[in-house]
């Protein structure tokens, strides 16, 4: 069974093949080039900066999945409103690793007092549609063809839940 703990700069190494493969293999990021661990940490030191959390699905020294928060727009009248992102080790998906991982996510973003947490999921991913939706996410609307990957466009979903 795996546990539910607060990554630390060591894990970095052990995350970045996790979100690399979502860049390199999936829609679920909007970029084309993998990150350099030393991208990963400087990304890991910057939600540390800003007392954002960084949530690691762990089995014994396995790193199965990741999830964090940051702000969902720039100005202060978003400050309630945060938008998760969540990776889990292609090998692990569809094992309710993330079905632990968000509701630890909704109880950080309730201790930092947001109000609503956004998903950004292109269209094509239903498992992660499926997922959202099941931990009680509703669909708040749709950009047709704004992402381009894989000689594609891309819808992207825009999902909410009230905390």
């Amino acid at each position: 069974m795996f546990s539910i703990r607060d990554a630390t700069l060591a894990d970095m190494a052990a995350i970045l093949p996790i979100y690399n493969d979502a860049v390199i293999n999936t829609t679920a990021v909007f970029d084309y080039t993998p990150r350099s661990l030393e991208a990963q940490q400087a990304w890991f030191a910057a939600k540390q900066e800003q007392g954002l959390p960084v949530l690691l699905a762990v089995e014994q020294d396995t790193v199965l999945g990741f999830a964090s928060f940051g702000p969902f727009r720039p100005w202060p009248a978003y400050r309630h409103t945060v938008e998760n992102a969540i990776y889990i080790a292609p090998a692990r998906r569809g094992q309710g690793i993330g079905k632990l991982l968000l509701p630890a996510l909704f109880e950080r973003a309730r201790a930092q007092q947001a109000h609503v947490m956004i998903a950004g999921i292109t269209a094509d991913n239903a498992a992660s549609l499926r997922l959202h939706a099941g931990l009680g996410f509703t669909e708040a609307g749709r950009l047709h063809e704004v992402g381009w990957k894989f000689e594609r466009w891309l819808d992207l979903v825009f999902l909410e839940k009230r905390l």
